[in-house]
């Protein structure tokens, strides 16, 4: 059983001129090769990862007896899976908050990818989910940040989560910030997380799209989640 977006050939795939991509969902033409049948997909969250998944599903629920009219159908109704791009909500004036669990180069790039599919400015805070992870994907996250936002977007980076022990703790934040600005990014640091929070509040305007990305620490929903109140 195959899948793609790109395998035109595969058992299940999409016509790519079909795919509309929203801020809130994605939508395509879904294609049965095996029987030239077609159908149409209405994914309630956003990214062409997602659409990659939801084809994934698909092929799976065929392979296990399922219709694929049945299966594409079901999709609608699926509600995601909490931190993955879990849209927490939109303020009176027009700024959306949400949630992810992206902590790697590969996974920030698919919510950062998703974000720019639609018009709006990114204000992407990311919280390091330690020194040691830092140290070791530093320079490819700080490329990523560069590479995939645009000179009105901005990241904010707090200090890594430190849950104490001998960790060397040299190498922080601040020279992700430093290796952004060299690719010609737009990024900042600021130590506390709090204060990550205040300079948010103070320069998201209409129609921007706030991100909290980080992952080990379940409080980053509650931080989010007290942003979108704070802007209300």
């Amino acid at each position: 059983m195959t899948f793609g977006i790109k395998a035109h050939r595969a058992d299940i795939t999409v016509d790519p001129d079909s795919i509309d991509q929203s801020e809130l969902g994605i939508r395509a033409a879904v294609i049965d090769n095996r029987k030239r049948e077609v159908f149409p997909l209405i994914l309630p969250m956003p990214g062409l990862h997602n659409l990659a998944n939801a084809l994934a599903a698909i092929a799976a629920a065929s392979a296990s007896g399922i219709a694929v009219d049945a299966a594409v159908y079901a999709l609608r109704s699926f509600a995601g899976l909490a931190r993955r791009f879990d849209v927490i909500g939109t303020s009176p004036g027009g700024i959306t908050v949400i949630d992810d669990f992206g902590h790697n180069p590969e996974k920030c790039a698919a919510t950062l990818r998703t974000l720019k599919a639609t018009p709006g400015r990114v204000i992407a805070f990311f919280q390091p989910h330690g020194y040691g992870p830092l140290r070791q994907m530093g320079a490819e996250l700080a490329q990523t940040f560069a590479r995939e936002l645009g000179p009105d977007d901005v990241t904010i980076l707090c200090d890594p989560v430190y849950f104490g022990g001998t960790v060397d703790r040299s190498e922080g934040s601040e020279r992700i910030v430093q290796l952004i600005a060299a690719a010609g990014g737009n990024a900042e640091h600021i130590a506390v997380r709090a204060d990550c929070a205040d300079r948010i509040a103070a320069i998201a305007r209409a129609g921007d799209r706030i991100v909290v990305m980080g992952a080990r620490d379940d409080t980053l929903t509650e931080f989010a989640q007290s942003l979108l109140a704070r802007l209300a």
